[in-house]
């Protein structure tokens, strides 16, 4: 489990320390599958080149601002201005690699407290002010954007000071949760009583439990654990108009679920300032291993056999052809693990297979009685074992692939990733269609299935081509696009735990309808009447 630090390099992901080069290999195998040699490795950008416009915020705003949260929380540096510009997106990332006119936020106001909070929207509202709720940073669909809609200035909502573990009821399996806290300090926090939360999304080192809870973000173990809006008990909103406060239940038959709304609102509603999460016992065990299945279509239909016959491990996602291919050699697999695989397929006479990791959290007894209820139903279904050494190395570098993107965009390469869900019965109809569209603009294409459901999968694309240097960002636009229709045409989700933010905007009415999106604007309207909260994304 990784440790992250909580801040990442102002240009990419992650930190220096936990960055590396490309795995041996990887470079003479993406030469060939791109057609085209690697540019040569690009440094990062210099920070005290980047040129940022000029600050908005009035005397007036700033004397407003420092009076509610103090004045060295109130930042108008440069740095702290372009650490609070961007997501990760790939748009983010170009535009912080160009290192000039990157958009940024006026300031940068920390805060410490639920009433503090209240006050700094209040007195945003009444300012024309717009607020962007940051946590990690870590959006990869324009959910940070610094975008002022009709205001004239705009500040990030640093949520970070407000964060720790407030209380647990080990009795219930209930926390109470502050929204700053990162992936590895609630672990960290939660172990020490004897619990985990069991929510490890790809960003799990530097992404907050807000973020988590704003975006409905899924964990790589949620097949087991949960998604996060599973794991939401409780939630409180700070907002323009005043607060929502959610208590835990078990359950209740009292109208609607505001918690719903809140949960996935994406900083458009208001402010998450707490939440309470249902926690487990921490597991004695960990066990990940992996299997090879022929083909996507045999692993697709070994993961629905599992979880439609309630066989949970808590980490279930099997790859297609491709990105096996891609992963294999990207890992660079030498000795037994490589005669392993090499073995498994020269015996079936095909060129690839499809590589799944499996993942049993829990008691002893209890892992060990589902893993042989698990292994006895993919044998079955054809799988060959590799054993746990390949899922002890999928687990080691779990949280690794944001760091191959930026040493691959730093020689002249784009690589994206999106996602979405579908019933089962549309899976391979679907995995098929978004593969063309992608196709048609990027030389090669992946994807695997990481959460599954008794009704159906998500599926998550990589997409890897050469650089348009020309005009990059129309490149990955013209994929997104092409890829995002291809989606809704099918009937599935623009996305799966990605969220909207302004990537995915113009594609929510096909999914919730004019009414629907008209009733989510009503509610905004009721909390947020001046329209400062987070303006450009949900909603387009």
């Amino acid at each position: 489990m990784g440790s992250g630090a909580g801040e990442m390099r102002w240009w990419g992901w992650g930190e220096d320390a936990h960055a590396g080069g490309l795995p041996d290999g990887a470079e003479a195998w993406l030469t060939v599958r791109l057609g085209t040699a690697l540019g040569a490795a690009c440094g990062p950008p210099v920070l005290a080149s980047v040129r940022l416009p000029d600050a908005q915020l009035t005397g007036r705003d700033r004397t407003v601002l420092t009076k509610i949260a103090g004045s060295a929380a109130v930042r108008e540096d440069p740095g702290s201005r372009v650490r609070h510009a961007a997501g990760r997106s790939y748009p983010d990332l170009l535009r912080l690699r160009a290192a000039s006119a990157i958009p940024a936020p006026d300031a940068v106001v920390g805060v410490t407290s639920h009433e503090q909070v209240l006050a700094v929207l209040r007195a945003c509202a009444a300012q024309g002010i717009a607020v962007v709720p940051f946590g990690g940073g870590t959006s990869v669909v324009g959910g940070v954007e610094p975008l002022r809609g009709a205001h004239h200035a705009v500040i990030a909502l640093d949520l970070r000071p407000l964060a720790g573990l407030e209380r647990i009821d080990a009795r219930s399996r209930l926390a109470w949760v502050l929204p700053g806290l990162l992936g590895p300090e609630l672990e960290r926090a939660l172990a020490g009583h004897g619990h985990t939360l069991g929510h490890f999304p790809q960003s799990f080192e530097y992404s907050t439990v807000g973020g988590w809870v704003a975006t409905r973000s899924a964990g790589q173990a949620s097949t087991g654990y949960g998604r996060i809006d599973d794991l939401v008990a409780g939630v409180r909103l700070a907002a323009p108009e005043g607060e929502i406060d959610l208590p835990a239940l078990p359950a209740s038959a009292a109208g609607p679920d505001l918690r719903e709304l809140v949960v996935g609102s994406e900083g458009v509603l208001g402010v998450i300032t707490q939440a309470v999460l249902r926690i487990r016992p921490a597991p004695a065990e960990r066990r990940y291993e992996a299997w090879m299945l022929p083909s996507f279509a045999d692993g697709a239909d070994a993961l629905r056999a599992l979880i439609q016959r309630d066989l949970r491990p808590e980490i279930a996602r099997v790859s297609d052809e491709a990105e096996t291919e891609m992963s294999l050699a990207l890992a660079g697999l030498r000795g037994a693990r490589g005669a392993a695989v090499g073995g498994y397929l020269a015996a079936r006479g095909v060129r690839g297979g499809a590589f799944v990791i499996l993942g049993f959290e829990g008691e002893a007894d209890d892992v060990r009685e589902r893993r042989r209820k698990v292994t006895a139903l993919m044998r079955r279904h054809g799988a060959a074992s590799l054993g746990a050494g390949p899922g002890r190395a999928w687990e080691a570098g779990r949280f690794h692939a944001p760091y191959l993107r930026d040493e691959l965009l730093g020689r002249g390469v784009m690589v994206d990733t999106l996602e979405t869900a579908v019933r089962w019965n549309d899976v391979l109809t679907l995995h098929a269609a978004v593969g063309r569209a992608l196709a048609a603009h990027a030389p090669f294409v992946a994807c695997h299935i990481s959460h599954i459901y008794p009704d159906g999968a998500s599926l998550y694309f990589t997409y890897v081509a050469p650089q348009d240097t020309s005009d990059p960002l129309g490149q990955w636009q013209t994929a997104k696009h092409a890829a995002s229709t291809a989606i809704v045409e099918h009937g599935a989700t623009i996305t799966h735990h990605h969220a909207i933010g302004t990537d995915h905007a113009p594609y929510l009415e096909a999914q919730d309808g004019a009414l629907g999106l008209a009733a989510l604007r009503a509610v905004k309207e009721r909390l947020d009447p001046a329209g400062i909260m987070n303006p450009g994304k949900l909603f387009t």
